[in-house]
């Protein structure tokens, strides 16, 4: 994957909260006040020393990405195409003010225009002057340039020239899940069932795509709803692969690496070690599909102390699956199939187990996400079915903890 390895995220990563400021309905997303794992910093004397070079071997991996970009812009390249300074300025008008869509935390986000391709597209410009920005940038660009997945946004190219550190994406019309499930805008219609677990099961594929058929494989570390793009007809498409890293391959269970990731997401072994899997993914997937059934955020200040983390409010409540419908986002006003709501709390309650064995595979993760979603409700039209759960079953893969994980879906 090209300069990936050095691309970021080697263990020194900075703390930085990425916060987000932006509009509604585009590719920024409406991340207000994040917050960011991160184990202690060393001294300030060390930092400076080690910056220097650091900051050497990122640029020399920008100046390697350029090099190897495609020429062609017709679409069918695999890699991504290398614009020139004067052609993002001509696609974004200059930066235009009515041309600004959000403030992520390296950078801004402008529409632009693309009339070699006659393509709408968004354009994120990074902060020139941060290292984490640089390190991101080659992140972003090494993992989305070798990849092609109908739930991953399209990279569509990037610009390093000289000091300017630009991305160029498609545009994604509607914007991030977070401005569609939390505080909405009035008169903004609610996400109903059916569209809600077709996006779990969108964004699912999507990190099943990461961690089994990339090339290297790849860990996310940033799944939350705000990174959870969706175009027309609320197609789910990941987003934001600044902090992702290589999986560890071969004998190797871990990567150890600076705990980076937002409060309320992060999984509970990794933010306590440092030692990044592919299941601390799948706690995030958990976190966020909690989000999607309860319609409350991962962590909400605004709660009272015992209900502001949204996995530890949940977690006393799946012992007993009368507490669900309480559970259930307001939102829906009691418009889901019980079963249904049964069947998605019981894999949301496995993939935020706190030992990370007993959460599930993302093959099986794909495949229960895949018949929750394809199980349509109708209001109008509804019988519950009383066959066994087959998204519970689906998830009961073979592994030494089967019998935890057997019990624990047939008590839903």
């Amino acid at each position: 994957m090209g300069c990936f390895g050095c691309s970021g995220i080697s263990g020194e990563e900075s703390e930085h909260p990425r916060n987000k400021k932006s509009k509604r309905n585009d590719n920024s997303s409406n991340k207000s006040k994040p917050q960011r794992h991160a184990s202690p910093d060393s001294s300030k004397e060390t930092v400076k020393k080690e910056e220097a070079p650091k900051s050497e071997q990122l640029l020399l991996c920008v100046k390697n990405l350029a090099l190897n970009a495609e020429v062609s812009l017709d679409g069918k390249a695999t890699k991504a195409h290398s614009f020139t300074f004067d052609q993002v300025i001509a696609a974004t008008g200059n930066f235009r003010l009515d041309y600004f869509l959000g403030e992520g935390g390296f950078g801004k986000v402008y529409k632009g225009f693309l009339e070699e391709t006659n393509q709408v597209v968004a354009v994120k410009q990074l902060d020139q002057d941060s290292l984490q920005g640089t390190r991101e940038f080659v992140a972003e660009v090494s993992t989305l340039s070798t990849a092609e997945h109908p739930n991953l946004v399209k990279l569509i190219g990037f610009c390093a020239e000289d000091k300017q550190r630009l991305l160029v994406y498609e545009y994604i019309p509607l914007g991030s899940l977070e401005n569609h499930l939390h505080d909405l805008e009035p008169n903004q219609k609610p996400l109903d069932w059916n569209t809600r677990m077709a996006i779990a099961a969108g964004a699912a594929r999507g990190l099943e795509y990461l961690h089994v058929k990339m090339k290297p494989p790849v860990i996310y570390r940033d799944l939350k709803c705000s990174n959870i793009l969706l175009g027309e007809g609320y197609h789910s498409k990941l987003s934001d692969f600044g902090l992702a890293r290589v999986g560890p391959s071969g004998d190797k269970t871990h990567v150890s690496t600076r705990v980076m990731g937002t409060y309320g997401y992060c999984a509970p072994d990794y933010a306590m070690t440092g030692q990044l899997t592919f299941k601390s993914d799948i706690y995030s997937f958990g976190v966020v599909l909690l989000e999607l059934i309860t319609g409350r955020k991962a962590f909400d200040h605004s709660r009272e102390r015992g209900e502001q983390n949204l996995v530890s409010w949940a977690r006393p409540r799946f012992k007993d699956r009368r507490n669900f419908s309480d559970m259930a986002d307001p939102q829906l006003q009691g418009q889901y199939p019980m079963k249904g709501l049964y069947q998605a709390f019981a894999v949301a309650a496995m993939c935020v187990q706190e030992q990370p064995s007993l959460r599930p595979a993302i093959s099986d993760l794909v495949n229960a996400l895949n018949y929750l979603a394809s199980q349509k409700y109708d209001p109008d039209n509804h019988v519950e079915s009383s066959r066994r759960s087959k998204a519970s079953s689906l998830l009961n893969y073979n592994h030494s903890n089967r019998a935890v994980a057997d019990r624990d879906f047939k008590s839903f």
